[in-house]
């Protein structure tokens, strides 16, 4: 998935209101961007990073920048844009590219289902329907090692109950993690940020939820789904 304008580099001044970012650019003008990322974005959002941002002219749009990548400087980028994975796993899917995913003529995404939610994909015509949940990764706390959730998500926690039910109910149900980081070759849970979702993972395991993680490749030009990446269980 490639980003729809170049992204210009600019160093973090602060975030805050969970969306906003103060940023300086190159040329030292000090402008606001929009932060669509609603976790804590720990180790991600210190003074003085290197970030790229997005620009548009989009009138209907108040913020004239967006917050894309984290630079770390040493050959390795973050994607913190939370809308970025399923743009990103939508087009994979739909070019057939995810093993184990693959194979299925129809992709639709934001489909209805379980209590007032809405999967982000269901994979029909080409075997039992394939209820697929997408949550973007971006913690690391060990190196090489990424980890989800980095702040409690209740709302992460329906949507393995959500997933739990299509299981019981004779559908195949994946949580998918798209690790938005270059410099991880493996994932686990952060159970001591949030041990709810920890035990509900553990539980969506045991109904008969499947798991696949997936690292991405990551630069200033885009985003594009990698190869899978080793599933650490946590320990609880």
């Amino acid at each position: 998935m490639r980003f729809q304008t170049d992204l210009i580099p600019a160093r973090l001044i602060r975030r805050y209101k969970r969306f906003l970012a103060d940023v300086r650019l190159e040329d030292g003008r000090e402008v606001t961007a929009h932060c669509a990322n609603p976790g804590s974005m720990m180790g991600l959002a210190d003074e003085g990073t290197k970030i790229w941002l997005e620009p548009n002219d989009d009138p209907k749009k108040k913020l004239k920048y967006g917050w894309r990548l984290v630079d770390h400087e040493n050959g390795h980028f973050t994607g913190v844009d939370t809308s970025v994975p399923n743009r990103a796993m939508k087009a994979a899917l739909e070019a057939r590219e995810v093993d184990g995913l693959g194979g299925y003529e129809v992709v639709r995404p934001e489909v209805k289902y379980g209590e007032k939610s809405r999967i982000d994909f269901l994979l029909q015509g080409g075997g039992p329907d394939i209820y697929v949940e997408v949550k973007s990764v971006t913690l690391s706390r060990q190196a090489g090692r990424a980890e989800f959730p980095d702040s409690v998500t209740t709302r992460g926690a329906k949507h393995l109950a959500e997933l739990s039910n299509m299981c019981a109910a004779g559908h195949r149900a994946v949580m998918l993690y798209l690790v938005q980081r270059t410099d991880c070759t493996e994932m686990t849970l952060a159970g001591d940020i949030d041990p709810t979702y920890a035990q509900a993972f553990a539980q969506a395991r045991e109904i008969g939820v499947e798991v696949m993680c997936l690292g991405t490749k990551i630069t200033p030009e885009g985003i594009w789904v990698g190869q899978p990446l080793e599933f650490k269980d946590a320990l609880l």
